[in-house]
C-alpha cells in the first residue's frame, strides 16, 4: 500500500480518484490547490503525487517543478493527471519533472499500473 498525495481542485475528481487509489489498496491525503500541496508533500512525504494542471493560483507544471527541484522532495514520483492531453502538455509536464502523464479520465487498470510501475510494485 503506497501513500499517494492527490492535488485536484475539482471535489468530484477528488472523491472518483480517491475510490479507485482506495480500491486498489492504497492511502490518499489530498489537497485542493498547488500551494498545499507542495506543503502537504514536504509535511506527508508520500510515495506518490498525483498532479492536476488546471489548479487555482499556482498551476500543476509550477508545482510539478517545484517539488521535483527541492531536494526534500525531488525523489517523490509525480503523475501528472490532466484533462490537457496534447502532446505539448505532455512534453511540458515531463520537462518540468513529472515521471508520467496520463489524460482523465484514466482507466483504473492503467492508472493503477502506472502507478505501481512508478512506485516499482
Amino acid at each position: 500500500m503506497a501513500r499517494i498525495l492527490l492535488i485536484e481542485d475539482s471535489p468530484t475528481d477528488t472523491a472518483v480518484l480517491t475510490q479507485l487509489l482506495e480500491r486498489n489498496g492504497h492511502q490518499v491525503l489530498a489537497s485542493g490547490n498547488a500551494e498545499d500541496g507542495i506543503e502537504t508533500c514536504k509535511r506527508e512525504k508520500p510515495d506518490l503525487v498525483m498532479m492536476d494542471v488546471v489548479l487555482p493560483g499556482m498551476n500543476g507544471f509550477q508545482a510539478t517543478r517545484a517539488l521535483s527541484r527541492d531536494a526534500a522532495t525531488s525523489t517523490i514520483p509525480v503523475l501528472i493527471v490532466s484533462t490537457k492531453g496534447m502532446d505539448t502538455d505532455k512534453a511540458w509536464g515531463m520537462r518540468q519533472g513529472a515521471r508520467d502523464y496520463i489524460v482523465k479520465p484514466p482507466r483504473e487498470d492503467e492508472l493503477i499500473a502506472r502507478i505501481n510501475a512508478l512506485l516499482g510494485a
